[in-house]
């Protein structure tokens, strides 16, 4: 009984740490006004929130892409998506290195407020940043591998 408890509560506090889709109406008003700002065209997207930001999602003709605000509506980041073979050299021979056998499934490049980027690499259940150089930053378990293994037990 205590195992079965205790395999509930880590699922149960692990549902709060992956992204939570939202309805455009639970998004605070500047949020909203900041990203139309930005994006005056775009109409439909999708919204999460994760680690108390809000993230807009596109998927428009220039391809996928997001962009992250604070609750305040102040930009962190935005994220494009480009084909893996714009990911700088570098980050093919970290991963074939340290990844035997896996391969890069998406790649995008990302770039913070101050206009830094960086570029992250989709292999297995991980996110590898790295940064504009192609240099291994640190990886981060892919929270939508994480939801979607969750909601197949």
């Amino acid at each position: 009984m205590k195992t079965v408890l205790s395999i509930l509560i880590v699922l149960w506090s692990g549902s709060f740490a992956n992204a939570q889709k939202l309805n455009e109406s639970q998004v605070p008003a500047s949020v909203i006004s900041a990203f139309h700002k930005m994006y005056p065209a775009e109409k439909d997207n999708g919204w999460e929130m994760e680690d108390g930001n809000y993230e807009a999602e596109m998927n428009n003709s220039a391809g996928e892409s997001s962009v992250i605000f604070t609750a305040t509506g102040a930009l962190i980041q935005t994220e494009k998506e480009i084909s893996v073979k714009e990911l700088p050299a570098a980050i093919a021979n970290y991963v074939s290195k340290n990844y035997a056998g896996a391969e890069i499934k998406e790649a995008a490049q990302i770039t913070d407020v101050k206009g830094v980027k960086t570029f992250e690499a989709e292999v297995k259940d991980y996110d590898l940043i790295f940064d504009a150089k192609g240099n291994f930053v640190r990886e981060d378990r892919d929270s939508n591998e994480v939801k979607d293994s969750e909601d197949k037990n």
